[in-house]
């Protein structure tokens, strides 16, 4: 009786040098390339295109869906695209999570500062001469504290901002990579744009309605919020839920082209550094440098709009009519110079953030790379 034949979709044997590596989407950004794993071409592995093989693993993976070692791994037909693995730990959303939450801790006083010079009208008796003179009154008035005044605001949504950031800029980054893997700038511009609207809408808008009135409800003679969760209580009882969607259309504009600018920057200085070697390994000063880089470029190109928003935002809101009228009332009151208030501060802060929220990004993906692998 002739021996049973193999199933069809099974290979002989496992390839000799093939090594098997877990990877996650976030590896994409720093390759700059398609996911990939270590497996040998499909056209030469036995069985041909679309069919099952054995891939040998370490102890790590058996029995998971292992039979004797190996793990069986469909093939893909030559000139495809890997689809993308995902990681069992982290996704770049909570890698981009935790880095955002870390950023923000170390930021906040310039972004209070921000916003504090941004709040101030020309048409009224200015508070402020500058920023030495806001940090030095907030000092004064609520110690070094003060100046964290609304942090938990931001905090609370810088991790999921940051989340739907790195994680919508690599789902639709993996969909608009061309046949060799590689994302050029105009495509970096358009997946920036749409994490950009994403997280606006998500997370954003009502995180800096919230953290805008917390800082202007400080410079009230009598401060009415008792602390986060009775501020937002406060603004939901009076105002509604739609309180906290103050300035949507300005935040939307403004998160977008933040993105777009800082991805396009990112992606067209990481292309320019690796050459033709997307594998090329980017130091993490390097990576500060151009994440500073990209931040530099966001803050001279959309200040206007991050002026028009914060305006929208704070607690005399019912001024304007809608974005539009708020644009045209600073114009007229206090001119063109008024659009770039607190650009400054927030130049020092994004410049940081951008930075560190790059590095630590990279850094986290890196360590995921050497801690969870099966060779």
């Amino acid at each position: 009786m002739p021996a049973p034949r193999a199933p069809r979709a099974l290979a002989a044997a496992a390839p000799a040098s093939g090594k098997a590596k877990l990877t996650h989407p976030g590896k994409a950004i720093l390759a700059g390339g398609p996911l990939r794993d270590a497996d040998p071409s499909p056209a030469a592995l036995p069985g041909g295109p679309g069919t099952l093989r054995p891939r040998p693993t370490s102890g790590l993976g058996r029995g998971l869906g292992s039979r004797g070692g190996a793990v069986l791994v469909p093939t893909r037909r030559a000139g495809t695209r890997p689809p993308a693995a995902c990681h069992p730990c982290a996704s770049p959303g909570q890698q981009g999570g935790l880095a955002g939450g870390i950023e923000i801790c170390i930021t906040f006083p310039t972004e209070y500062v921000k916003t504090q010079l941004q709040l101030d009208e020309r048409s009224h008796q200015p508070r402020y001469r500058g920023i030495g003179d806001c940090v030095r009154q907030t000092v004064r008035s609520h110690g070094v504290l003060g100046l964290y005044r609304g942090l938990s605001s931001l905090l609370y949504g810088s991790i999921p901002k940051a989340a739907v950031r790195f994680g919508m800029f690599e789902f639709l980054s993996n969909h608009m990579r061309d046949a060799q893997g590689r994302l050029d700038s105009t495509r970096g511009l358009l997946c920036g744009l749409g994490a950009g609207v994403a997280e606006a809408v998500v997370v954003v808008c009502p995180m800096e309605t919230i953290k805008v009135k917390f800082i202007h409800d400080q410079t009230s003679p009598n401060p009415k919020y008792r602390g986060f969760f009775h501020g937002v209580r406060e603004i939901v009882r009076e105002q509604g839920l739609k309180g906290t969607y103050q300035g949507l259309t300005a935040t939307v504009l403004k998160q977008g082209s933040n993105q777009a600018i800082r991805f396009f920057v990112m992606t067209s200085l990481r292309n320019w550094y690796r050459g033709d070697n997307p594998n090329k390994p980017m130091n993490p000063l390097i990576t500060g440098v151009f994440g500073a880089i990209a931040g530099a470029a966001s803050v001279f190109g959309n200040t206007p709009l991050d002026v028009i928003k914060t305006r929208m935002q704070g607690l005399e809101a019912h001024k304007y009519r809608n974005t539009w009228d708020c644009g045209l009332q600073i114009l007229r009151k206090e001119g063109l110079k008024a659009f770039y208030k607190g650009t400054v501060p927030r130049l020092g802060r994004v410049c940081l953030d951008v930075a560190i929220v790059f590095i630590i990004y990279d850094e986290v993906v890196k360590l995921l790379n050497k801690v969870w692998k099966t060779d």
